[in-house]
């Protein structure tokens, strides 16, 4: 399969679906995470275009760690609009890589990146397939399943999960994603935090702070279709999952399709 997933910024591919990715990649299939913005204004410090650069790198590395392509726009971190222009971009990324799926943001969300990000991606669900858009890249001939990811934003719609993906046994390879993106998980979101002062400076002992971070209880609904998918006893001991909720604006895959796209 091909799927390609759409971040508003470097690092929340990773977040929202690192984990199932890796699982993609083991099985033989080809992931690409794209970030729509440069992510030029996330850190406390050092802002800009040098920051940019860094982040870009960071993305790259982290998607070495898993095989995953990664593909950073420049495009101004904070200032994503829904445009013509980025629209049509997004059309032409999703036809490039032939994709199956279709990865990205729900429209409610406290970033502004993370809203426009999202209505790139739902504007574009439909015109993949229609041949008189961005006509110098050939259309799909059968639309993608186009997905959310996670959130915890519950108005005016709470997420619901079609599908979640125990990743308890590709955490070690989430984390190494998530650890190559230096500049956010130990120094931006750290300082949003208030915990800048309790992260180590040695490279394992980060790796062991990061790790105890990502422990965070699963939402009730993501437990319930946990053990719809897995059975109660194994739902019962998993630890870390991803979830994602179908698109309206896609090709609605049927249950079994939907068991078959995503990794057990």
């Amino acid at each position: 399969m091909q799927i390609i997933a759409f971040g508003a910024h470097p690092d929340d591919c990773e977040f929202c679906a690192g984990g199932t990715a890796a699982k993609w990649v083991a099985a033989g299939h080809r992931v690409r995470f794209v970030a729509l913005t440069n992510g030029a204004a996330g850190h406390h410090v050092e802002p800009g275009p040098g920051l940019a650069r860094r982040r870009r790198a960071e993305a790259e590395e982290a998607g070495r760690r898993a095989g995953v392509d990664a593909l950073v726009l420049d495009v101004p971190d904070g200032a994503l609009f829904a445009t013509l222009e980025l629209r049509e971009r997004v059309i032409r990324l999703v036809r490039e890589w032939r994709a199956d799926l279709v990865l990205g943001h729900r429209p409610n969300d406290y970033h502004p990146d993370h809203r426009q990000a999202a209505a790139l991606v739902q504007d574009a669900a439909y015109l993949v397939t229609v041949p008189g858009i961005c006509r110098d890249t050939p259309p799909l001939g059968r639309n993608p399943i186009f997905m959310y990811f996670q959130d915890r934003f519950t108005k005016p719609t709470p997420f619901s999960p079609d599908v979640v993906v125990d990743v308890d046994d590709v955490m070690e390879k989430k984390v190494a994603m998530l650890d190559a993106h230096v500049s956010q998980v130990y120094e931006f979101l750290a300082w949003q935090d208030g915990l800048l002062p309790e992260v180590p400076a040695e490279a394992e002992a980060r790796r062991a702070w990061l790790r105890r971070r990502l422990e965070t209880p699963l939402a009730p609904a993501v437990r319930e279709a946990l053990a719809r998918r897995y059975g109660p006893a194994r739902a019962a001991a998993v630890r870390h999952a991803e979830a994602f909720e179908i698109c309206e604006y896609g090709r609605q895959p049927t249950a079994d399709e939907l068991a078959a796209l995503f990794p057990a």
